[in-house]
């Protein structure tokens, strides 16, 4: 027998106030309460779930959550546990969005995320060693990573024509085709289900357009480009977002962008949640809170939405997705990609948290950073070495590694490094 929606509401809001770690952290809290504590779903089921999510755009621990929920309690039940998943780290990066933007130049409070930008380069490190374990495989995957790297650190290419590459490089070379007649009937209500949600993701954007708001509607269309091309998670997507609304856009400054990632490390819920803060900073900068917040609630419905779409759509289709060869050969190759991109955004981050004075220096075609080396923040790499001891040696919990750096971060000066 199905759980009620009371239990739904019980255990995804749990589910949603306990997710901080990253999606690691957050897949293993839903594996524990859905596989483990209750008979909700098997274990072949919920490794299937998590195969198709990581072939979709998006947040997976999102998708993964929905795709539960549309599981147990169909369509209502998918859209209880993502939105249950994502709403606690929604309300706390207002909070903390507002309070930074209002009070974020006080030198105390830039002492705190001197300690947090810090611990973030270690968190990065983090995961670009995490994914490149799983998804180096062979010489193959390592040309992949670094022609990736290359491509956005040197050349300057756009993420989406990068992982566009990679995954049809690695669909082209799949050694196993589709068997005539192999594909799966069309259900009836697939098309009825893709044409309601593109109307839900599209709507409140019409509405932006047809009142003349100018910024919402670039922030919409941004990261409705951005919600569709996210394999691989936050941290592979993070590279071109700054790309676009630090260089390009001029919202944000790198360390604002730096201090944003930051803060949603410290909260619940998917990473992805930076879109957020992203956009409620721009609304700020333009007009204020009150359109600070609009932008916050718009970057949120173009980011998140799609993840109904994706699973709604492609959910009674999932043992039929997890058996292609050719999606799992673009699949790997894509990851093999973002193990580049992520270590450009290390390399990045990097720089500015350890360098006052960042440059750049261009050799025909090439145009990479280039560091100030008198410029050095020692406390900032002392900061780090301490954040990669608890957070990769000690293993710390991440906040409890954030709420201490910060704290070490703010006595900085009393020591007369800053």
């Amino acid at each position: 027998m199905p759980p009620s929606f009371c239990e739904l509401v019980r255990v995804f809001g749990r589910i949603g106030l306990l997710s901080f770690g990253g999606p690691a952290a957050q897949i293993a809290l839903m594996h524990r309460e859905l596989v483990d504590r209750r008979p909700w779903l098997d274990e072949r089921s919920f490794l299937n779930a998590l195969s198709f999510c990581m072939l979709l755009p998006g947040p997976e621990a999102t998708q993964l959550a929905t795709y539960a929920g549309w599981r147990l309690r169909g369509t209502w039940g998918g859209v209880l546990a993502g939105v249950l998943f994502v709403l606690p780290g929604a309300l706390v990066i207002f909070g903390l969005a507002a309070g930074y933007a209002l009070w974020g130049d006080l030198p105390l409070i830039m002492a705190l995320f001197l300690g947090v930008k810090a611990t973030v380069v270690i968190v990065v490190v983090e995961a670009l060693i995490r994914v490149a374990r799983r998804a180096l495989v062979g010489h193959a995957g390592w040309i992949i990573a670094a022609l990736s790297f290359v491509a956005i650190f040197a050349l300057r290419l756009p993420f989406p024509l990068i992982i566009a590459l990679a995954g049809a490089w690695g669909a082209w070379r799949a050694k196993t085709a589709l068997a005539p007649g192999d594909d799966p009937p069309l259900r009836p209500r697939t098309l009825r289900t893709v044409a309601i949600w593109l109307a839900i993701w599209a709507a409140p954007v019409a509405l932006l357009a047809a009142t003349d708001q100018a910024l919402l509607l670039e922030i919409a269309g941004l990261f409705s480009k951005l919600a569709v091309v996210t394999f691989g998670g936050a941290y592979a997507v993070l590279a071109y977002m700054t790309q676009e609304v630090v260089a390009q856009r001029g919202w944000l400054s790198t360390e604002q962008m730096m201090d944003a990632l930051g803060l949603a490390e410290t909260t619940p819920g998917p990473l992805i949640l930076v879109t957020q803060f992203v956009a409620f900073m721009a609304g700020f900068a333009a007009d204020g809170i009150a359109l600070g917040i609009l932008a916050g609630a718009v970057a949120l419905w173009v980011t998140f939405v799609p993840c109904f779409l994706w699973i709604f759509a492609g959910a009674p289709y999932l043992d039929w997705i997890a058996t292609r060869p050719r999606l799992t050969g673009a699949l790997g190759a894509i990851t093999a990609a973002v193990v580049g991109v992520i270590l450009n955004l290390s390399v990045w981050f990097a720089a500015h948290v350890f360098f006052d004075s960042v440059g750049t220096a261009t050799l025909g075609p090439l145009r990479v950073i280039l560091p100030d080396p008198l410029s050095m923040n020692l406390a900032a790499v002392v900061l780090a070495l301490c954040a990669g001891a608890l957070l990769l040696w000690r293993h710390w919990p991440l906040p409890a590694v954030l709420g201490t750096m910060a704290l070490a971060g703010a006595a900085i000066p009393a020591l007369g490094w800053a």
